[in-house]
């Protein structure tokens, strides 16, 4: 029996400052580009937290995605900017095998991370269980 292997990466949305060439959004790129395309995690899902998605809403409204992402032609909602940096992360994955579980969330509000706990546990059981052929 074989139990699915899960990696915890998390990153903060609201990184997004345009102030230096190399952002700390561009880095964090890089760092999840290297675990995610890692030999050693080839196989492993990777349950993705953006964090901070509150300061992020506010940055947003003040500041457009196109700073840090010159190439981003969307609006500039909180809606559209998020799912264009979650998509960044996910296009990372050179792996069609490989799930990546996204969640945005707010560390300090206990009910978004119930939900995203709670989440993570189905995910990591279900998975559990498929590998064992119970599912």
């Amino acid at each position: 029996m074989r139990l699915s292997r899960k990696q915890l990466f998390r990153s903060s949305l609201h990184r997004t400052s345009g102030r230096t060439p190399n952002n700390r959004m561009h880095e964090s790129l890089m760092l999840f580009d290297s675990i995610c395309n890692n030999k050693f995690f080839i196989d492993t899902s990777i349950i993705l937290f953006l964090n901070k998605k509150d300061l992020f809403a506010e940055k947003i409204k003040k500041s457009a995605l196109s700073i840090c992402f010159p190439e981003y032609t969307g609006s500039n909602t909180y809606d559209d900017a998020a799912a264009y940096i979650q998509a960044q992360f996910e296009s990372k994955n050179r792996s069609p095998n490989k799930e990546i579980y996204c969640h945005l969330t707010c560390a300090t509000d206990t009910g978004n991370i119930q939900v995203v706990f709670d989440a993570v546990t189905d995910i990591i059981i279900a998975n559990n269980l498929r590998g064992c052929g119970l599912y």
